[in-house]
C-alpha cells in the first residue's frame, strides 16, 4: 500500500511532541565516561556515533546520551554506515554500546511527523536495509549493554553473536503500547532463543526484563556487576580479539548461513506490517495517549 509523504505529515504533526522518546528515564550525562566520549567525537565523521578500532576491535558507540541515546534518522544511516565499513576494515570484532548511563532508548520520537515520512519511502527500505546490515554484518558483533535498552535496540540483539550486560541494563519492548509491531527479526528469534511463552510476554504485552532475566531467558550471554563491567566485560574481548581473523569470521558466517533467507523474509514482513500500522487509526491514538501520559508525569 503507498502512501503520500504529505499525508504523513499533516496526520502526525498534531502529535508529535515537542522533546520526549520512548525512554523511561532522565540520564546523567555527567559522567567521565560520557564526557570524554562526547569531547572525542568533535573529530569524528559521525555525528551520533563515535567510532574508533583500537586492539584488534572497532568500538560503535551511540553518543547521544542527552537523549539516552534515541535512534534518530541520522544515526540509523549513521549506523549503517559504520556496520559497512566495520566489516572491510582490519578488525576482528565489532562491538556496540551506548555512551552514557542509557545503552539506547528506541526510536527518538522528535518531530516524529517528519520523520515518519522518511521512515515509510519506498514501503519501508531504509528499515529493511538497516536490519539487513545486521542479518548479513560478517564478523562477531557483540552488544555491550552498559545500561537500560529500549525498543529496537532490544529486538536487535537477536542477531548478535554475545551480548554482555551489567546488571543495571533492564529490557523492553512497546510495541503494543504505541499501537505498532516488532521489528528486528524478533518475531523469529525471541521464540527461537526463549521460547514462545516468555517472547510474546516481551513482543507482545511490553514485559520489562531484568538483565539476570534476560540472561537466564538466552537473551544476554553474560551479567556482570556495574562496578566492574567494563574492565571485565574489555579483558574478555580483547583476548577474543586475538584468536584468528579468518576462522571467527568463517565460523560466524557458517552458522549464520543456516538461516539467513529465513531472517531476510522475517524481516521484510516485519517492516512492511510495520509500515501498515503507522497508518492505522489504533496506531495514532495509541502514540498520542502515550505522549498525553508522559506529559504528566
Amino acid at each position: 500500500m503507498e502512501h503520500s509523504g504529505n499525508e504523513v505529515k499533516v496526520r502526525w504533526s498534531k502529535i508529535s511532541p515537542n522533546k520526549n522518546t520512548v525512554s523511561p528515564a532522565p540520564v546523567d550525562t555527567q559522567s567521565s565516561s560520557s564526557t570524554k566520549e562526547v569531547a572525542a567525537s568533535v573529530q569524528s565523521k559521525y555525528k551520533t556515533l563515535l567510532v574508533t578500532t583500537e586492539d584488534n576491535i572497532t568500538k560503535i558507540t551511540l553518543n547521544r546520551p542527552d537523549k539516552k541515546n534515541a535512534i534518530n534518522l541520522v544515526m540509523y544511516r549513521e549506523i549503517t554506515q559504520a556496520l559497512e565499513e566495520a566489516a572491510k576494515d582490519n578488525s576482528t570484532l565489532t562491538v556496540i554500546t551506548g555512551c552514557g548511563d542509557y545503552y539506547c532508548s528506541g526510536n527518538d520520537l522528535n518531530n516524529f511527523g517528519e520523520n515518519l515520512e522518511e521512515i515509510l519511502k519506498n514501503d519501508g527500505k531504509w528499515l529493511k536495509d538497516f536490519v539487513k546490515h545486521f542479518i548479513d554484518f560478517p564478523k562477531p558483533l557483540i552488544a555491550v549493554v552498559n545500561g537500560p535498552a529500549i525498543g529496537i535496540s532490544v529486538t536487535l540483539l537477536g542477531l548478535f553473536d554475545l551480548v554482555y550486560a551489567t546488571d543495571r541494563a533492564v529490557f523492553q519492548t512497546l510495541f503494543s503500547q504505541l499501537g505498532q509491531t516488532p521489528e528486528g527479526c524478533s518475531t523469529y528469534t525471541f521464540p527461537k532463543i526463549m521460547g514462545p511463552a516468555k517472547a510474546n510476554e516481551m513482543l507482545l504485552f511490553n514485559k520489562k526484563l531484568t538483565a539476570d532475566e534476560a540472561r537466564t531467558q538466552g537473551l544476554v550471554t553474560e551479567v556482570f556487576a556495574d562496578s566492574t563491567f567494563q574492565g571485565e566485560v574489555w579483558t574478555k574481548l580483547k583476548a577474543y580479539a586475538n584468536f584468528p581473523k579468518n576462522s571467527l569470521a568463517l565460523s560466524k558466517q557458517l552458522i549464520r548461513s543456516v538461516e539467513k533467507e529465513t531472517l531476510h523474509a522475517v524481516n521484510s514482513r516485519e517492516c512492511d506490517q510495520l509500515v501498515e500500522r503507522c497508518f492505522s487509526d489504533e496506531c495514532m491514538n495509541a502514540i498520542t495517549s502515550f505522549f498525553r501520559k508522559k506529559s504528566k508525569l
